[in-house]
Formats: structure tokens, C-alpha cells, sequence
């Protein structure tokens, strides 16, 4: 004690306490991993606490992992992926210098469900604050309406102000009927927008005619519209057909040269709207207030609108080098998505336009495909 004050400091320089307990490694790694899905389980696995494996986990020993399932790629679905990949290399790269083509005359469509509400939502609340209580006749039946959307990829001018957004369009499946019977609500006959709760061909090829293509001639840059433009869709049952007649007639009209193509079957790697698109449309979405069809339309085509354009330029990058891990791995869908750090590339005024591949890389696809 000293002037009447207690002196707690301690005289230690070095690490003092208790030693850390570590785990086996090769213990662990041997584990199955069925064994392996919770901290619990795991720590009863190696006969440790659950705080001992957090603190690895923390430190970085061990990670966690979320496992989705991937389609099943047959033989055909193997060739189909790489010669894909193939074709979307820019033919006067070849052979030396190959990079992919900038797929700036390439439309993404593809179709996706958003629902008005999640099953389950997470809140904050005050201690004595209430608990929310939402009900639904039915969890299985949450209200959902379908989307077609289609996007290119964005360009910009040398200051990087953006001259093409790349957004041709989101467009929902819906329809206005009348109401049959008067509520408190609204009278019978007002129109009420229903959700379709079954889309087939015709209807997708009368949205391609009357809003996709109408779109694309409306927003498409004026310099590139006596260009080829493909639209990409995958293989559903209920997608046109390239050959369709009627889409090929109205695809010609006006000057323009639009065309239909099938990205490889089972890979929806192959398709910016799948590769991020539209999980970052999700989620932005869910940040906006639906209680009904309405509301649900308008928040979505809200969040497409406001997407950054930044983001979706950086997605068609993700492509290209999704497309060059598939070159690597040549018979299998099992890898892992590549980072190349593009905010800060583009930070710096050093982000690509085309992602070069090497050679030899090259070189062994075809070697491959003559192979097999």
C-alpha cells in the first residue's frame, strides 16, 4: 500500500496463467464429418468443452463451412461446361494470349421466386418491449410471385461514369382480374393484381417479345445495335426454344440481330443472375416493407433499379473466372469461387475487362475434349 492506495499490479514480463488447450488436429481431421455439424457435437467428438473449440475456431484451426448441394454433371455435362468456356474466349487472343471476350453482347435472363414474407424473421426488441405475431393459413403457401429479369453487363467512359447500366428489365408474372365479390376492401370489379401460379412457354415468349426485346431496343447503346446481341437462358422445359419462329421474327425487326442461346445444362455457375444476383436482390429486397402483391412487385423493381451498377459489373468478372476454375478442375463443378480483391482493384483504377487465362491451360481443355 502506498499513500493509502492498494498496488494490484503484478511484476510478470511474461505469458503467465494457465496453459491453452490444444486440440489434435489429426484427431479432428479424422473425425467423420456427420460428426462434425455443431461445435457440440464436435467437442464430444475430441472429448473437449465447447469454449476450447470456439477458441479455435476463433484463432482460425478450424472454420466453418456451409456445404450446398451441386447438380449431378454427367458425361455430356462435362464436355458441354468446358466447350462452353471454350467459346467464350476471345478468338483474337487465340492462341498465345487467351482472355475471355468481354461479354458486353450478352444477355443474362433467368426467372426467380420472391416471397412476400419469410417464414422466419429475426428481430431486436427492448426487453419489455412486445413479441410481433404474424400468422398465415399456411407456412407451406407463403403468397410468392415469379420474376423474369435480364441484365448485361454494364459499361462505362474513361472517367468511369456509367453509360449503360446493364438493367434491361425485371418483370413479374402477374395478372389483373376483377374482384368477384364486394369486401371491406375494396367493391366487386375493381382489378386486383393475382400472382401466376403457373408459367409455361407461350407466356415466357410473350414476355421475351413484349418486354424483353422491347426493352432491349429501347436501352441498348446506339452504337452497338446493328450488332449481334445473344440473350443466355438455361435449359428449363418452359424457355423458348432458339429456332422459335416467332421469337425469331420479332428478334429481327427494327435493325436489331437478337438471338437465343442455352448455357451448358446443370450449371447455373454459368449464369450471372445465379452467381449473385439475384441473392444480393433477395436480401435488399427483404429490407423493404410487402404486405401485398402490389407492394412486393414494386419493392422488387425498387431494388433493381437502385442494384449498383458497380456490383453487377463485377459479377460478370466472377463469371469469367468461375469459367477458368471450370477449365481446371475440367470434369467436375467442385470448386471453389475465386476472389481477386475487385473493389480494390477498382479503387485503384486497375480492375479489368476480360480475365486472361494461361496457355497451356488452354491447350489441355482441347487436348481433353479430344481425348474423352
Amino acid at each position: 500500500m502506498k499513500n493509502g492506495v492498494t498496488d494490484v499490479s503484478h511484476k510478470r514480463t511474461k505469458n503467465c496463467g494457465r496453459k491453452r488447450i490444444q486440440i489434435d488436429l489429426d484427431h479432428f481431421r479424422s473425425i467423420p464429418l456427420q460428426e462434425r455439424k455443431t461445435i457440440r457435437d464436435a467437442a464430444n467428438a475430441l472429448k473437449v468443452s465447447t469454449s476450447v473449440l470456439s477458441r479455435n475456431l476463433k484463432s482460425g484451426d478450424i472454420r466453418r463451412h456451409s456445404n450446398a448441394i451441386k447438380p449431378f454433371l454427367s458425361e455430356e455435362n462435362k464436355k458441354g461446361r468446358l466447350q462452353f468456356c471454350l467459346d467464350m474466349l476471345d478468338k483474337e487472343s487465340l492462341p498465345h494470349d487467351p482472355k475471355f471476350h468481354d461479354m458486353q453482347n450478352v444477355i443474362h435472363i433467368d426467372e426467380k421466386w420472391f416471397d412476400l414474407s419469410k417464414k422466419c424473421e429475426t428481430y431486436y426488441l427492448l426487453a419489455d418491449e412486445e413479441e410481433p405475431h404474424r400468422t398465415c393459413k399456411s407456412k407451406n403457401f407463403v403468397t410468392k410471385v415469379m420474376f423474369l429479369a435480364a441484365v448485361a453487363r454494364p459499361r462505362f467512359d474513361g472517367q468511369g461514369n456509367v453509360t449503360f447500366s446493364g438493367k434491361i428489365g425485371i418483370y413479374p408474372f402477374i395478372t389483373k382480374e376483377p374482384a368477384k365479390r364486394s369486401s371491406v376492401n375494396r367493391v366487386a370489379g375493381t382489378l386486383e393484381t393475382k400472382a401466376m401460379t403457373s408459367v409455361k412457354r407461350d407466356t415466357v415468349r410473350s414476355y421475351l417479345i413484349e418486354k424483353v426485346i422491347r426493352d432491349i431496343r429501347a436501352k441498348w447503346p446506339r452504337e452497338d445495335m446493328h450488332k449481334l446481341i445473344c440473350i443466355q437462358q438455361d435449359n428449363a422445359r418452359t424457355h423458348v426454344d432458339p429456332k422459335d419462329i416467332e421469337f425469331c421474327q420479332a428478334a429481327q425487326q427494327s435493325g436489331f440481330d437478337i438471338q437465343l442461346m442455352c448455357q451448358p445444362p446443370n450449371s447455373p455457375d454459368m449464369n450471372v443472375l445465379d452467381l449473385g444476383f439475384f441473392r444480393a436482390l433477395q436480401s435488399l429486397r427483404y429490407k423493404k416493407v410487402a404486405k401485398t402483391i402490389d407492394d412486393l412487385v414494386n419493392a422488387v423493381e425498387e431494388t433493381f433499379e437502385n442494384y449498383p451498377v458497380e456490383k453487377l459489373n463485377n459479377i460478370f468478372l466472377t463469371l469469367q473466372l468461375c469459367m477458368m476454375e471450370t477449365m481446371k478442375v475440367k470434369d467436375s463443378n467442385a470448386y471453389k469461387l475465386p476472389h481477386i480483391g475487385k473493389d480494390g482493384l477498382e479503387r485503384r483504377g486497375q480492375l479489368p475487362i476480360q480475365i486472361k487465362c494461361d496457355a497451356g491451360l488452354v491447350n489441355s481443355v482441347y487436348e481433353f475434349l479430344n481425348e474423352v
